[in-house]
C-alpha cells in the first residue's frame, strides 16, 4: 500500500488532463481548462499560462508525481519542462463525458454554420438556414471527428447532403480582363473551370463576367496570370451569388 506525503503528492483543481504513453507507462500533465488548444494552435506561446505546473504525473487526479529515472528511462532526460512540452504537443487530452458532448454538440453547430454560409439551394439560389442545415446532417447520421478542423468537415457534408437534397456551393461573380490576341485561346482553357459565362466584351480587351465554383478560384488565377505573363486581370465581383431571403423545405 502506498503513503502519499507532501513530496509526491500535488492536489491540482479544475484541471485538463494531457497524458502519453511512453516506455510502457502512463505519463501525465496537469493544464489550465482551454488552453491546450490555443498552445497546439499556436495562440498560446507562454507555457506557464498552460501548465498548473512543471511536474510530470503518473496520475494527475490522485496527485503521483512520476519517478526521476522513469522519465530518463522514457524520454532520456528528467528536464520536466521539456517532457511537459512534448506531452503537451503530442499527447491525448482527458475530458469528461459531458465535456466530449459540448464539445461535439458545439462542433456539430460549427459545421452547419459553415456549410449555410457557403452553400444555396442551386435552383433557387436562396441559401439554407443554419437550423434546416443540422436538420439534414441529422438526417444522413453524420458523426462529428474532433481530430478534423470544422472546415474541412463542411467541404465534406456537402459531398453527403448532395446525395440528398438541391445543395451546392454558391457561385463565386467574377470578371476577366484579357488581352484579346491571347483571349479566345485562353477562354477555350478557363471554360472547363466556369460554370456560367454571363457577358462577354470585345474590345481592347476581353471582358468576360461568369459565375464559378469557389473551389476552382485559384486554378483560375493561376493560369490568367501565367497565359497572359501578368497582362491579364481577375475581379472578383460577389463573393457569393445568392438572392435575398432563407430557403425553405415545403
Amino acid at each position: 500500500m502506498s503513503i502519499f506525503t507532501p513530496t509526491n503528492q500535488i492536489r491540482l483543481t479544475n484541471v485538463a488532463v494531457v497524458r502519453m504513453k511512453r516506455a510502457g507507462k502512463r505519463f501525465e500533465i496537469a493544464c489550465y481548462k482551454n488552453k491546450v488548444v490555443g498552445w497546439r494552435s499556436g495562440v498560446e506561446k507562454d507555457l506557464d499560462e498552460v501548465l498548473q505546473t512543471h511536474s510530470v504525473f503518473v496520475n494527475v487526479s490522485k496527485g503521483q508525481v512520476a519517478k526521476k529515472e522513469d522519465l530518463i528511462s522514457a524520454f532520456g532526460t528528467d528536464d520536466q519542462t521539456e517532457i511537459c512540452k512534448q506531452i503537451l504537443t503530442k499527447g491525448e487530452v482527458q475530458v469528461s463525458d459531458k465535456e466530449r458532448h459540448t464539445q461535439l454538440e458545439q462542433m456539430f453547430r460549427d459545421i452547419a454554420t459553415i456549410v449555410a454560409d457557403k452553400c444555396v439551394n442551386p435552383e433557387t439560389k436562396r441559401p439554407y438556414t443554419v437550423i434546416l442545415i443540422e436538420r439534414a446532417m441529422k438526417d444522413i447520421h453524420y458523426s462529428v471527428k474532433t481530430n478534423k478542423s470544422t472546415k474541412q468537415q463542411a467541404l465534406e457534408v456537402i459531398k453527403q447532403l448532395k446525395e440528398k437534397m438541391q445543395i451546392e456551393r454558391a457561385h463565386m461573380r467574377l470578371r476577366f480582363l484579357l488581352p484579346v490576341n491571347e483571349g479566345k485561346k485562353l477562354k477555350e482553357k478557363l471554360k472547363p473551370l466556369i460554370k456560367v459565362i454571363e457577358s462577354e466584351d470585345y474590345g481592347q480587351q476581353l471582358e468576360i463576367v461568369c459565375l464559378i465554383d469557389p473551389g476552382c478560384f485559384r486554378e483560375i488565377d493561376e493560369l490568367i496570370k501565367k497565359e497572359t505573363k501578368g497582362k491579364g486581370s481577375l475581379e472578383v465581383l460577389n463573393l457569393k451569388d445568392v438572392e435575398e431571403g432563407d430557403e425553405k423545405f415545403e
